[in-house]
């Protein structure tokens, strides 16, 4: 009941903002930030009361919600569910909060849409049914389009058909997917979406599902559909213009919570489901044996090098979420104890960095009215207290010791290593570039002489402040801490592996 609440309560809000008057615009906002504070606190209650000692699914919810294809209401969680559900549900009100002075027009839709999008992320990591899982995962992909064609930049339109293309080619493939795997689960009457039983099925010797073949097409298609979500190379290039020109929060959304339903996704379908097809793509031989830790370097070193380069704030931040993510990548691909655990830990490090970074590109553009890394200079004598929380963010990010950003990285490094030394040797080159381009970009816009332009801006103030401490406090806390994500989801990475290694 509990995390049915917690799916469903957003889109309750939604249903409130759409009731309210178009002019009351304050009282607009406080409905939607109640409405996403509720599934903050529910989300707090869950994450203590989680048993972490039992890996398998708690508080579950099964009934019939399409019986004439078995097609069930079925949600649950487990340690990596709970983890990105609190992440998720903690991004809700913070952006809330960063769009309260950002957006100016069509308050009530933006805010409606918005609510629909957290029940859509919330229901995606809650869901238990193949088909329920799909229907949450095409939930976001609606008011993403118009959060970014409506409210974004000058060139919002053409990211928000690009975003929406390219996630529709993905969704695509998973759709065929599933069909397959639902008609392949057993003689008619006896088919099934329920994901748990799926599972169970692909590794019963002599099953359908079992088939090493099957296993691998299957795979590839619910692969190619995450692997735009992450994104994974070559299919990244809607990224860095979806973020250019989303607003700020969308941004936030985009980096935190969206990308993470990409490697979620891996793991709880690709990973858990057909381990065939997995021990095809990572186990070392033939052509394909290290395609997944081959794709996880490209993404690390060549969105490191894209980052370089950039010179608006926004893109390299964009291009840096490349780069991070294909550690998650790399560390999946090794498919043992320190790589998924690494790689399950920096899916929640990162998602709390990069909302930083993007938190705080956004303060900056609303003063300037511009992301021009190279027409700022001095702004650490004008803006200190924002300058510090910004520099706790790079070096997060760049994986300083003590901070989030490393014990992830360095989790994925360790667990790769086992199985692709020379990948994983290369893979270093991204973590030395990530330092660069962050030095770099902290020397030119807060050290050196203060341009005139911006002798007079502002400080960040209180309501920015609000939305960054929380962030600021886990980026230490799972720095010095890493257990207290790790204690959440060790059980649940035991049985994973216990999966993969039974084929």
């Amino acid at each position: 009941m509990l995390l049915s609440l917690m799916i469903f309560i957003p889109l309750l809000g939604m249903v409130a903002v759409l009731l309210l008057p178009r002019e009351s615009e304050e009282l607009i906002k406080r409905v939607a930030l109640l409405f996403t504070l509720i599934p903050l606190a529910l989300a707090v209650y869950l994450f203590i009361s989680y048993d972490r000692s039992n890996g398998g699914t708690q508080y579950a919810v099964n009934a019939p919600w399409i019986p004439a294809f078995n097609i069930q209401y079925h949600i649950g969680i487990d340690g990596l569910s709970v983890t990105l559900l609190l992440l998720t549900a903690l991004l809700g009100p913070i952006c809330v909060i960063a769009s309260w002075r950002n957006i100016e027009k069509g308050i009530k839709a933006y805010m409606a849409l918005f609510l629909l999008l957290e029940t859509g992320m919330i229901g995606f990591f809650a869901a238990l049914d193949l088909f329920l899982f799909y229907v949450f995962f095409e939930l976001t992909l609606l008011p993403m389009y118009f959060l970014i064609g409506v409210w974004g930049g000058p060139r919002r339109e053409y990211a928000a058909i690009k975003f929406f293309l390219y996630t529709l080619f993905g969704s695509v493939l998973m759709l065929v997917a599933m069909i397959a795997v639902y008609l392949n689960s057993g003689d008619p009457g006896a088919r099934t979406f329920d994901i748990p039983t799926l599972i169970t099925l692909a590794a019963t010797a002599g099953h359908a599902l079992n088939d090493l073949n099957f296993q691998i097409w299957v795979f590839l298609g619910f692969f190619i559909g995450f692997a735009v979500k992450v994104p994974i190379f070559p299919f990244h290039t809607w990224l860095p213009d979806a973020h250019v020109e989303a607003p700020t929060a969308i941004s936030v959304i985009l980096a935190g919570i969206l990308l993470k339903m990409g490697t979620y996704g891996l793991v709880r379908i690709n990973m858990a489901m057909f381990p065939q097809g997995l021990d095809h793509f990572t186990n070392g031989v033939g052509f394909w044996g290290n395609s997944l830790a081959l794709l996880g370097f490209i993404n690390i070193v060549y969105g490191s090098f894209c980052a370089l380069a950039q010179t608006d704030f926004k893109k390299l931040v964009a291009y840096s979420s490349i780069g991070h993510m294909g550690f998650v990548i790399l560390g999946l691909a090794a498919r043992n104890d320190s790589g998924i655990t690494g790689a399950i830990l920096q899916m929640f490090n990162h998602g709390v960095i990069s909302a930083m970074l993007f938190l705080l590109v956004g303060v900056l553009y609303d003063r300037a009215h511009h992301r021009e890394i190279n027409g700022f200079g001095g702004l650490g004598t004008r803006m200190p207290i924002y300058t510090g929380i910004t520099t706790l963010a790079f070096m997060a990010s760049l994986g300083l010791p003590g901070l989030s950003g490393f014990v992830g990285e360095a989790l994925s490094l360790l667990g790769a290593y086992d199985k692709f030394k020379l990948l994983t040797i290369l893979s270093t080159i991204g973590i030395v570039v990530g330092a660069a381009y962050f030095l770099w970009t902290l020397q030119r816009v807060f050290l050196g002489t203060l341009n005139p332009k911006y002798e007079a801006l502002p400080e960040i103030n209180g309501r920015e402040i609000l939305t960054l401490v929380p962030l600021g406090i886990l980026t230490i806390v799972l720095g010095v801490w890493p257990n207290f994500a790790i204690d959440m989801f060790r059980e649940s990475v035991t049985n994973l592996i216990d999966v993969i290694q039974a084929i």
